[in-house]
């Protein structure tokens, strides 16, 4: 049973000790392809680096809209000039986040917009965080697609109306521990949800699955995202693999 964990920061200092040992747990459980999402400036040698020593460790490149600040020009530049000088898989993670601090949400905005634009014009997925701003981004997102603009709504937890919203725009949603957390209401919403638009994730070392929850979170444990979708959807997890790796690999061209 092969799955692909298409969120995950493991070039975290979280990792930097045991990362041998966190890869190996992984792959002997399945997880075939690691995709690495950029936070900002201050990421991407231990994201490059990582990719470099272990190739199925696979780099994304964008600014996090937490890290949108007073010099977002200069952390966008950064992100433009390595898009411009060899491939990543997507441009991620970017869109928007009104949880820890709103200050810049008109920063956020632009942000979001310009890399949008970027990818577009190197024809790459993009990969969105949405913590409490799902409409806004739903709706930028709308504002440029014409037909092209692919990606992943990571760490989805929405409802179902907002799920139907990005089926319409063609977009995935990556499902993670989550799904396992009893408050969430995302079990509830997966049934109505074809599996044609789910993949997994794990944003390790966030967002644990229950029976982990409140430790470090690592790939190894899709295999309890797995087996509660399974629950939540009445059908098999080796059909949820199978599928789920098959969009990611459609997605990411590989």
């Amino acid at each position: 049973m092969e799955m692909i964990d298409t969120h995950t920061h493991l070039y975290l200092e979280d990792f930097q000790v045991d990362i041998e040992d966190v890869l190996g747990r992984a792959k002997a459980e399945g997880v075939t392809r690691f995709y690495l999402p950029n936070v900002d400036s201050s990421s991407i040698d231990d994201l490059l680096k990582l990719e470099e020593k272990h190739p199925e460790c696979i780099a994304m490149m964008g600014l996090h809209p937490c890290s949108v600040k007073e010099n977002v020009a200069d952390e966008l530049k950064l992100v433009e000039n390595w898009l411009g000088k060899r491939p990543f898989a997507a441009v991620g993670e970017i869109g928007l986040d009104y949880y820890w601090d709103k200050t810049f949400v008109t920063e956020q905005k632009d942000a979001f917009r310009k890399q949008i634009n970027w990818a577009l014009e190197l024809n790459l997925p993009i990969v969105i965080h949405s913590r409490d701003s799902m409409q806004d981004c739903i709706d930028i997102v709308k504002e440029h697609q014409t037909g092209t603009l692919r990606g992943i709504f990571h760490c989805f937890g929405g409802s179902l109306d907002e799920a139907k919203q990005i089926m319409d725009l063609g977009f995935l949603m990556g499902i993670g521990g989550v799904v396992t957390y009893k408050k969430s209401g995302l079990a509830e919403v997966l049934p109505s949800i074809p599996l044609e638009y789910l993949v997994l994730e794990t944003d390790a070392p966030y967002l644990t699955p229950v029976p982990f929850r409140g430790k470090r979170n690592e790939p190894s444990y899709l295999k309890y995202v797995v087996t509660k979708m399974a629950e939540a959807m009445n059908i098999s997890v080796e059909e949820i693999a199978a599928q789920t790796t098959s969009n990611a690999q459609k997605l990411f061209g590989s």
